[in-house]
């Protein structure tokens, strides 16, 4: 029996498909959880920082602060429990439930308990509650997106909510940044953070009717073996346990680097003098990409090794010893299962289309990652606009248009293609980048199509702190933000056709990791550039390193045509007999 078939969808797109999804009550959910997934993230990461402050706290102090972002950086480390571990009493709620609706819960004190507190008095305290919250957040962001993976189905499509996702996140930005620091102006930031720990409560407890996926079924010849996890793990044909143990101690080795390295950077950054303390951006810079490296590059190797020996029938059980008994379980086949099987799974479902996929996930966002970081030493250094200039220009306008181009992105995806939307969004991602290149030469063809569009009129009205080149700057901004969020929801529609909703936490967070290596390993070497050749030099290097996302993206929308299907697998015909999925009809 073939594994699962891809998942389609059998109505035929358009608006009627667009009406159905948004009307049914998943998509209504996702927007919660995508709410909940972007307001904690503004919080500790973004408005904290002004809480601080104003509460005078030494910049050194906030320096430690910003260890919290490493939560989400490194998020991918415990993926595996949250696919493979079931919280005591809570797995009634659902598999993903059981971590989302606990991890709102706890944000939700988390973010009242701080508001009692004073950030300088209570220091201790109150960064240990960050600390927390940001482990929390990323945690249920981790469910989350493999919540939306499971219950996606032929009315919630995974196009739809993936971009109800990205909406609701960037929408929670807003509220969690500017609007915090406006609400913070007016009733202080102790009643702010009341709020927002009232909001995420209420999300939370609204989470727990939120439905779910049953995604640990089986086939019934499975269900017929034995009802335990680690039962296929003995079916003939798989890798016999002498050599899956040897796969399972590299890839337990390289994890376990990477987790002690993590560790004892935090533990160095907490103990250790000001002066002795190592710097945050350097260790993610330097120490990020061989984490990645270690965690997933060397692990997909070897899981292409396992792979190949299933298909070749070598180091296999036999029919003859495929009898399974109880007893044989051991400790080592439930970390192979959370460790190793997601990739195996990934790579021998994918075979040689792999190394388009992780080029294409390498790529595909380059052109916005690595520029981001040089954004504000653009907008203020360069071109000397003020911060309330840039401030209107990008968390206004421009968390708008990202907004809009989710929505437009998601009407593409569903009028026309997944395929097509994420070839269009890495093509207008990499020719924003030309807009940029004349705003550093003055930006005298900005300036004339915001005239001409009435675009200047409009924010002369409404702006009228801005200097002469507010309008052009906006415009920019406007246009790259709407690229950005057509891009945003192609491209996260398509990473979740790929994964498997069995191993869906893993496999996604790894991916979704791979995503930023590029733009980490390249941002040395970006600034660099800036300061020998200029913006303008870079705006077309980057533009240019945009178009290969391009051709890989169109590779990548002939193989799923030639093919038949992206690689989705439903969990409940799973046949851990048949190595790789057979495309649909």
């Amino acid at each position: 029996m073939a594994e699962a078939a891809v998942e389609t969808t059998k109505t035929k797109p358009g608006w009627r498909t667009l009406a159905v999804s948004l009307k049914n009550p998943k998509s209504g959910y996702m927007a919660l959880f995508g709410f909940a997934s972007g307001l904690p993230f503004a919080l500790f990461l973004g408005t904290l920082y002004a809480w601080l402050t104003e509460a005078e706290v030494s910049v050194e102090t906030m320096g430690v602060f910003s260890l919290i972002g490493l939560a989400y950086a490194f998020q991918f480390l415990w993926s595996p429990l949250l696919d493979k571990v079931n919280i005591p009493g809570l797995r009634r709620l659902g598999k993903r439930k059981q971590w989302i609706a606990p991890m709102q819960l706890l944000l939700g004190i988390i973010l009242v308990t701080m508001s009692l507190l004073d950030p300088k008095s209570a220091l201790g305290l109150f960064s240990l509650l960050a600390a927390i919250g940001a482990f929390a957040s990323a945690t249920q962001d981790i469910a989350i997106n493999a919540w939306r993976i499971d219950v996606a189905d032929e009315e919630a499509t995974i196009d739809i909510l993936s971009t109800i996702t990205q909406m609701g996140f960037r929408l929670a930005a807003l509220v969690g940044g500017a609007l915090g620091l406006i609400i913070a102006e007016r009733i202080g930031w102790p009643q702010t953070y009341v709020m927002m720990g009232v909001i995420m409560l209420a999300i939370g407890f609204a989470g727990l009717f939120a439905p779910d996926a049953d995604v640990e079924k089986r086939s019934a010849a499975t269900v017929a073996a034995n009802n335990e996890d680690v039962a296929e793990l003995y079916l003939a044909g798989e890798i016999e346990p002498k050599t899956r143990n040897w796969a399972l101690l590299a890839v337990g080795l390289l994890w376990a680097w990477a987790i002690g390295t993590v560790v004892l950077f935090m533990y160095r950054s907490m103990t250790y003098a000001p002066d002795l303390r190592p710097n945050p951006t350097e260790f993610t810079a330097t120490y990020g990409p061989l984490i990645i490296f270690a965690t997933i590059v060397v692990p997909a190797f070897i899981a292409a090794w396992l792979s190949k020996l299933k298909k070749d029938g070598n180091r296999v059980i036999s029919h003859t010893a495929a009898a399974f008994n109880p007893q044989d379980v051991t400790f080592t086949d439930h970390l192979y299962r959370a460790l190793v099987l997601p990739l195996v799974e990934f790579v021998g479902r994918m075979g040689w289309a792999l190394v388009l996929i992780l080029a294409l996930v390498l790529t595909y966002r380059i052109t916005d990652a690595i520029w981001g970081t040089f954004a504000y030493p653009f907008y203020l250094g360069e071109l000397n606009y003020t911060g309330d200039e840039v401030a209107f220009a990008s968390k206004f306008f421009g968390v708008g248009a990202i907004i809009l181009g989710l929505a437009l992105g998601g009407w593409l995806i569903t009028v026309i293609g997944r395929m097509f939307t994420l070839t269009l969004g890495a093509a207008l991602a990499a020719a924003t980048n030309l807009l940029y290149a004349d705003l550093a030469l003055g930006g005298a063809n900005m300036q004339a199509a915001s005239d001409l569009m009435g675009f200047t009129a409009l924010i002369n009205a409404i702006a009228p702190f801005g200097s002469e080149g507010l309008a052009r700057l906006t415009f920019t901004i406007w246009w790259e933000n709407l690229a950005i969020g057509i891009a945003g929801a192609a491209y996260i529609a398509w990473l979740s056709s790929i994964v498997n909703k069995k191993y869906a936490a893993v496999q996604y967070a790894l991916l979704a990791s791979l995503t930023l290596l590029v733009g980490t390993l390249g941002r040395g070497a970006l600034g660099e550039m800036i300061e020998d050749r200029g913006y303008y030099f870079v705006f077309i290097f980057t533009a240019l390193i945009g178009v290969i996302a391009v051709v890989l993206c169109v590779l990548e929308w002939i193989r799923e045509a030639r093919t038949g299907y992206a690689g989705v697998v439903a969990p409940d015909t799973h046949d851990a007999t048949t190595e790789l999925a057979e495309p649909a009809e």
